[in-house]
């Protein structure tokens, strides 16, 4: 017997709420419509790029996302559409910022923010403890902030059982919304969060239609294509299929619905229809429809509507939906942030009603009539694709505005609200943007004329800094936000020197908002490292925590994270890349921890870069694959231990030569420098010789063709290739002893025949390789990263590389001391963590460094040992490599351009 399958209406106009109707009832331009829980501020989706989805369901009209087709989800929560269901999405993503000022700690509560179906495999529900989830239809629910997920008919249940979200598991490292405010501006939400939306167009300020329109070609017109296909269709049935305008905009714009009623259907039949396809539910008397091709849009009557409608050669019939021009109406206000019980009230209005009459009539209905209607103002808020907000003159007509908004699209009507809010804007005086691209190391003043010559004296900033000297970047802050706004769009269309300008707004975090306990973690992602695996776990990192938490390397670097963060006193860093990647994030908070609460926060790494090495020792794992769960990546962070990672400090001072040759100084570009000191931070390991020559190979190539690489397998193939070149090559580190003079703790050390050296912190090189070896020697300690000793060992070629590579051998072992001091009396290859170049002659001293970092090492039993490539010894190349003791890679660094940060 066929078994009919069932899924819950949650839609309000139902009589009974989560009832069972039957799958399949109601799709199409049938399907009912949601409407946003009265009690929700609305919060704009970040729509992702389209793509293909396989096992979804849309969230709109409830139907599979078929493979074949293009679909968008949220970057933020689990919200899916079909291409031409977004126009329809309800504007209720997860409410990430909610600060409100006055509001104490201990009265926030948190309710659970419900989405309907698509939830993880094998989900089962809190209550019955049954499974819950569906690959068959859209049902089941599941909270955005805590993952607790349950039936229709048991989510009552569930919210009594647990009233108050928590955030789950990951309630240690999560940024409450409570203790985060952005104020609500016509800036979309990707470009607040840096989403990369690939766009054609420039983001630039305009209209609301022209924004946040779809454009979608299903919905404009191609006539000859529809046409001929409907004229076979009508041979089969007695219907005809019309074009609906719901206002001048989609006239303009030749944006449409379509809907298919039989011949003999009535004008309110058809009407129902046009409103149902627009997703307007307010009452249908209110509205008219009109023969769009007669003269003067003649008005469609009974007793043959569709017999009579005009029409033209190649084209289908089209009317237009029309609101009745009157002189009064109803109109709902919302409390939006006030403190009170209703969630909205109605008011009636009348073509001389104002601002300040509706203001007036709202506090009475909410029961604040003791307040002074001065102290308010009232917003215009529009849902249409987005959230954009604009507060209303108190002389402003409301029913006017109505009657406007009818005009142009009656679905931007049904869209928008009314919102009573505080005078006095809640999320504070300052609004801060960071920007970015500049020269770096100019003066404040330099600094200050050129953002003034962009911006003009009538958008000035209200004050600067801090000023990030060594990036050319800098935060600039604004009292007004419209200000604020105009000055965002206009630098980002600006440039200097051939760079576009890179400008952020940012949030603002109430440190006192933070429960205790509660260590918020900070997430930069480099979405270059990894192949797409950086995309992704941005993408799921932002669905998992709170997204003003989760930064992109990629758009500001580690700068606007730290910024955002700088008055937290306890938190953690998650960084998402490889060496280079966290070196670069180091790197940074040495130059903000004086300006910072926390200014040595513990770092945990997600390893995406082609060694890995820091990863390794810190037990995180040989490189990401994309197999583990974020979410379990992020419960081994909170159960991670702290422990301290040695700096050491590299200075190169250049031979004195009385002015003739200069020396090759090491800067971000490879380039020659004057003759001066240049000083680096040595996380990892230094090499001069064979190793560093292979490294520069490596960096060279990857700079004339970044693009190729992007993959650790296809990194570590070039490596193979350039060490066999080297093999028949011409030496150029042979006989290094006799090109450097080395001194560990002020003593000379004899040097044997080697082509390299490399002086380690950590006992890690080279994709996992070991040179210090495990064998004890009683002339030398047992060493590891924090003990303030570095380990000087020797290679003798490229195949001793090989070898230490693979396991065979190990290095010489050479010294270890506290501080080294060598002489290079030739131009020599030497890289510092995986950055190379040709040093010219000079000393180099290595020391103990006064900077600290505290890193995250994960906890033993929690590392899953799995083979996360592809052995290089099953591909040709490979196997000559392993007959040769070819290394496979002896370079850390992921994809990270230091000199272009921002």
């Amino acid at each position: 017997m066929f078994r009919r399958r069932f899924r819950a209406c949650r839609c309000v106009t139902c009589i009974t709420p989560n009832h069972d109707i039957p799958y399949g009832v109601n799709e199409g331009n049938d399907f009912c419509q949601q409407e946003l829980d009265p009690k929700q501020n609305p919060v704009a989706h970040c729509w992702s790029e389209q793509t293909h989805h396989k096992r979804k369901f849309c969230n709109v009209c409830r139907k599979r996302l078929e493979d074949s087709s293009l679909s968008s989800h949220c970057e933020i929560c689990e919200y899916f559409v079909h291409a031409e269901c977004q126009d329809f999405a309800l504007a209720d993503c997860k409410e990430n910022a909610t600060y409100l000022p006055g509001k104490e700690l201990s009265l926030v509560h948190h309710e659970h923010h419900w989405r309907e179906g698509n939830l993880p495999n094998g989900s089962k529900c809190a209550a019955c403890k049954k499974v819950c989830g569906s690959f068959e239809c859209l049902s089941g629910f599941r909270c955005e902030w805590c993952g607790l997920t349950s039936h229709a008919v048991c989510r009552k249940t569930v919210s009594s059982l647990y009233p108050e979200c928590q955030f789950g598991n990951l309630q240690p490292i999560y940024l409450p919304p409570h203790a985060v405010s952005i104020p609500r501006t016509e800036v979309p939400m990707e470009a607040i969060i840096g989403v990369q939306v690939r766009r054609k167009e420039t983001l630039s300020p305009r209209s609301t239609s022209e924004e946040f329109s779809s454009g979608e070609c299903k919905y404009r017109e191609n006539e000859d294509y529809v046409h001929s296909r409907e004229k076979k269709d009508k041979e089969d049935r007695d219907e005809e299929c019309i074009k609906v305008y719901d206002g001048n905009n989609s006239i303009k714009r030749r944006i449409f619905r379509t809907i298919t009623v039989s011949r003999l259907a009535t004008t309110e039949h058809i009407l129902t229809q046009a409103l149902r396809a627009f997703h307007i539910t307010k009452d249908p008397s209110s509205f008219y429809l009109t023969d769009l091709y007669a003269t003067n849009e003649m008005l469609l009557s009974d007793p043959s509507p569709v017999q009579s409608l005009t029409r033209r050669e190649g084209k289908r019939p089209a009317v237009f939906l029309r609101f009745h021009d009157s002189n009064s109406g109803e109109v709902r206000v919302y409390p939006g942030k006030l403190q009170v019980s209703q969630p909205f009230c109605t008011i009636q209005v009348n073509a001389e009603s104002t601002i300040t009459d509706l203001i007036r009539e709202a506090l009475i209905k909410f029961g604040l009539e003791n307040l002074r209607p001065e102290d308010f103002r009232l917003s215009e808020i529009l849902l249409d694709r987005g959230v954009t907000e604009r507060v209303l003159g108190r002389e402003e007509k409301p029913w006017d505005i109505m009657k406007a908004l009818s005009k142009d699209s009656i679905r931007q009507m049904e869209l928008m609200r009314f919102y009573l809010q505080m005078k006095e804007d809640p999320h504070g005086p300052n609004l801060a943007l960071f920007v970015g691209n500049l020269p770096p190391s100019l003066s404040q003043k330099t600094y200050e004329t050129i953002l003034i010559d962009f911006l003009g004296r009538e958008n000035k900033f209200s004050s600067i800094g801090p000023i990030y000297y060594e990036y050319g970047s800098m935060v600039i802050t604004y009292a007004d936000a419209k200000k604020a706004v105009r000055a965002l769009y206009t630098l980002r269309e600006s440039s200097y020197e051939e760079k576009q300008l890179l400008v952020m707004l940012l949030p603002n975090i109430e440190p006192r908002m933070v429960p205790g306990g509660v260590k918020p973690l900070l997430v930069f992602v480099n979405v270059k490292s990894g192949g797409c695996q950086g995309l992704e776990l941005i993408t799921s990192f932002r669905k998992l925590l709170n997204p003003y938490q989760v930064f992109d390397l990629d758009n500001g670097g580690p700068l606007p994270g730290l910024y955002v963060f700088r008055h937290i006193k306890d938190y953690k860093i998650l960084v998402c890349g490889g060496d280079g990647t966290i070196g670069w994030v180091l790197q940074c908070l040495d130059n903000v921890g004086q300006d910072s609460e926390c200014s040595s926060p513990p770092c945990a790494i997600v390893p995406l870069g082609t060694g890995n090495d820091l990863a390794r020792v810190l037990r995180w794992g040989p490189g990401y694959t994309g197999g583990e769960d974020p979410l379990n990546l992020l419960r081994d962070v909170i159960d991670a231990e702290e422990i301290r990672l040695d700096r050491w400090t590299v200075v190169f001072h250049p031979e004195d030569k009385g002015g003739e040759d200069k020396a090759t100084q090491h800067n971000s570009t490879g380039s020659t420098s004057e003759e001066v000191s240049s000083v680096m931070v040595m996380n990892n390991y230094f090499g001069i010789g064979i190793d560093a020559d292979l490294c520069l190979d490596f960096h060279n190539a990857r700079e004339e063709n970044p693009n190729k690489f992007n993959s650790r397998l296809h990194n570590k193939s070039v490596y193979v290739k350039m060490g066999l070149r080297k093999m028949v090559g011409r030496k150029m580190c042979k006989d290094l002893q006799r090109e450097i003079r080395l001194e560990v703790d002020g003593k000379l050390v004899d040097l044997p025949p080697v082509e390299g050296i490399i002086i380690l912190n950590i006992l890690s090189w080279g994709s996992g390789a070991n040179p210090w070896g495990v064998e004890k020697e009683e002339q030398f300690q047992k060493p590891n990263h924090w003990d303030g000793m570095l380990e000087v060992v020797g290679v003798t070629g490229v195949v001793h590389l090989g070898q230490i590579q693979s396991g065979m051998r190990s290095a010489m072992r050479i010294a270890q001391g506290g501080h080294i001091k060598i002489h290079i009396h030739a131009d020599m290859p030497v890289q510092v963590d995986g950055e190379p170049w040709v040093q010219a002659p000079c000393d180099v001293v290595v020391l103990k460094s006064a900077l600290k970092a505290t890193m995250l090492k994960k906890m033993k039993g929690k590392m899953k040992r799995r083979n996360t490539e592809p052995f290089m010894q099953q591909g040709a190349v490979g196997q000559g490599a392993a007959a040769l003791s070819i290394p496979v890679v002896t370079e850390t660094t992921d994809n990270v351009n230091h000199n272009n940060e921002f």
